[in-house]
């Protein structure tokens, strides 16, 4: 199906939490639903240069909500295909998720109704046949750190530039092999390229860089002797990250007044990742999520008294930005100057949450 006929065909698209088929992780992933199929991508800065990771055909599909197995996430539907495979989803609001499931069961009944034929598999694109048995990544992390089995930590020298503490992918396809990771080294570099999605493992010189750049051509993890990979700092920190932060009962204590995800640039890194958040009043606060954890705690608020929000404008990219980026984007000045990107999935969500903002500061 060519793009401008999907373009021209779109029922419903926003911001799903998906539950991971490879890896039983959680993401945020864009998603479009078309007729027959819904669509999903990874977000690249901008939907417009969106990853596509997978495609669920919507013929015979089963739709259960709500999905109340998940303690931790109340707002999970779940599809069943026609050949039982399960997708979890999980939305921001309660009207969100009922909202989608109405959307595709109606286009499921509209297959049913038109007797549709199923394509077949060669024809869905981004599926994968691998099945990583249910790996927990923060535990695959835990075995590589293991002082005494975990992965050797090795020095290398790259174009004249020396990297200590590191390992190569070729090191890490073996390591998981070795330890029944994974079954074969395609597996193990899928297992690896998970981890470089969930921020776990970094590429460091310039071959495993380029790759990761490039990751929306191909595979981002690099079976390679040469590709050098090393332990992100933030999780070698990760013992101290909780008692670092402690919430207050009454800043999380306000009403809601709003939820949804946005797209939010980071402060030392400046890439975007999405964010659920939530805006809270008596007292002002805005609090975001981090989608892909289970943990109920905010990672960052913005106190809304005094703040100034404006909406940035959407020709070229403003100052302070950084990346490519699709527009939609607000600034959020606190009283202690701290400046925050934000960018909305559409024209009309970035206008609704500078008014909802305004009307606390």
């Amino acid at each position: 199906m060519g793009t401008e006929s999907e373009n021209n065909s779109v029922l419903k698209e926003g911001f799903l939490v998906k539950r991971g088929h490879v890896v039983q992780n959680w993401k945020a992933r864009w998603f479009v639903l078309h007729p027959d199929r819904l669509m999903y991508y990874k977000y690249m800065g901008s939907k417009r240069d969106s990853c596509h990771r997978g495609t669920i055909l919507l013929s015979n599909c089963k739709i259960t909500c709500p999905y109340l197995e998940y303690e931790n996430r109340p707002l999970v539907l779940k599809l069943q295909t026609s050949t039982s495979e399960e997708h979890f989803l999980e939305a921001c609001t309660r009207e969100e998720r009922d909202e989608w499931a109405a959307v595709i069961g109606a286009a499921v009944q509209n297959l049913s109704s038109h007797d549709a034929q199923t394509p077949s598999p060669s024809q869905i694109k981004g599926s994968t046949s691998l099945q990583l048995h249910n790996v927990n990544l923060s535990q695959v992390v835990d075995s590589m750190y293991d002082v005494h089995t975990g992965i050797r930590l090795c020095s290398h020298v790259e174009q004249g530039s020396s990297y200590t503490n590191c390992f190569s992918g070729a090191a890490v396809v073996d390591w998981f092999v070795f330890n029944k990771l994974a079954l074969t080294r395609v597996e193990a570099v899928t297992l690896g390229s998970a981890l470089l999605d969930e921020a776990s493992l970094r590429p460091i010189g310039v071959r495993s860089a380029d790759a990761f750049r490039n990751a929306a051509l191909g595979e981002q993890f690099l079976d390679d002797s040469t590709a050098l990979y090393c332990f992100s700092q933030s999780f070698q920190k990760r013992g101290s990250v909780k008692a670092e932060k402690s919430w207050s009962v009454v800043e999380l204590g306000g009403k809601v007044v709003k939820r949804g995800y946005l797209l939010k640039q980071g402060h030392k890194v400046k890439n975007w990742k999405v964010r659920l958040f939530v805006l809270r009043a008596e007292p002002s606060f805005l609090h975001y999520y981090d989608p892909s954890k289970d943990d109920i705690s905010p990672v960052g608020s913005i106190s809304l008294r005094g703040c100034l929000v404006s909406a940035l404008d959407d020709n070229g990219t403003p100052s302070g930005v950084k990346g490519k980026v699709q527009g939609n984007l607000f600034k959020i000045i606190t009283q202690m100057d701290t400046h925050y990107y934000i960018q909305a999935p559409t024209h009309e969500e970035r206008m609704d949450w500078i008014q909802s903002i305004r009307l606390l500061t």
